[in-house]
């Protein structure tokens, strides 16, 4: 029962975000297009579509597999992670207020997560081209097919289960988020932190769209920077994981660039943060 009340207050709250930001960065015009041009639009990105589907229903299935596997190698790198950076999560913890910030970083954590895997999706949809969601679809299933193997490689238990100095301080005020969690990934699902890849992938595309989204950007960044910080604040990942997401991030959108530059046979390729116009006045999905 908890789980099915997080999943239907997390539907809720994403909802909620994305029909505010739609009405923020979208016009009606490009609402009346986008539902115009809805058939070839889909058309256009399904092979796309189509791989992301596949390959996260493939993820979903093997969980357990991979979770056995994990095991049976045994590769736990906690003790080398905590070597390198030691106690820093137990002092950002100590040095932010408590009362005033534990329920807006976990707000953050469980619902403005998904608020940004959902949203930027939809508004590259609204786009005349297709080509800022054939990319940011490729680069979920980079960051996915990356964390996938490190997850299965790599054991590596956060701060809150490792230090007696931190707290796992959404956990404990609000236990109900545990099963949510528990739900999609396990408690070694630490290296690197797909919270923070994906939240920099999103925050990569939203600074490259800035000319047809100017209010996205803003949005992006302020959910984005908020996640990532939630992350170590709640006792969840250490500083190490988000120097690896963030590494990730940038490298998945690099890499999903080529990657559809390949398979649309367009030899352009350039920078993140370079191609606006490219984008916008790209004739081609």
């Amino acid at each position: 029962m908890a789980l099915a009340n997080m999943l239907l207050l997390t539907s809720l709250a994403v909802l909620a975000g994305l029909t505010m930001t739609c009405c923020l960065c979208l016009e009606r015009r490009q609402v009346r297009r986008t539902i115009d041009e809805y058939d070839r639009r889909l058309r256009s990105v399904a092979p796309y579509l189509g791989v992301a589907a596949l390959f996260f229903l493939a993820k979903r299935g093997t969980h357990e597999q991979s979770v056995k596997l994990s095991k049976a190698i045994d590769w736990d790198i906690t003790a080398e992670i905590y070597a390198v950076e030691g106690e820093f999560v137990a002092h950002l913890q100590d040095i932010v207020p408590q009362q005033a910030t534990l329920e807006f970083f976990s707000v953050m954590y469980m619902f403005g997560f998904p608020f940004l895997l959902v949203t930027a999706p939809i508004l590259y949809f609204a786009l005349s081209s297709q080509r800022h969601l054939k990319e940011l679809l490729i680069a979920y299933v980079f960051n996915y097919v990356i964390g996938a193997i490190c997850y299965t490689l790599f054991i590596a238990y956060g701060p809150r289960n490792h230090l007696s100095t931190v707290n796992g301080l959404m956990y404990s005020f609000y236990p109900q988020t545990q099963d949510m969690t528990a739900a999609v990934s396990a408690n070694t699902d630490v290296f690197p932190s797909l919270h923070t890849s994906l939240a920099v992938v999103v925050l990569l595309f939203a600074w490259r769209s800035r000319r047809e989204y100017p209010r996205w950007l803003p949005i992006a960044s302020f959910v984005a920077a908020s996640v990532v910080f939630s992350t170590m604040y709640l006792g969840i990942h250490w500083l190490l994981d988000v120097v690896a997401g963030i590494v990730l991030g940038v490298g998945s959108v690099y890499a999903a660039e080529r990657i559809v530059a390949r398979a649309e046979g367009d030899d352009r390729v350039t920078v993140p943060g370079e191609r606006d116009e490219g984008i916008a006045s790209d004739a081609s999905d």
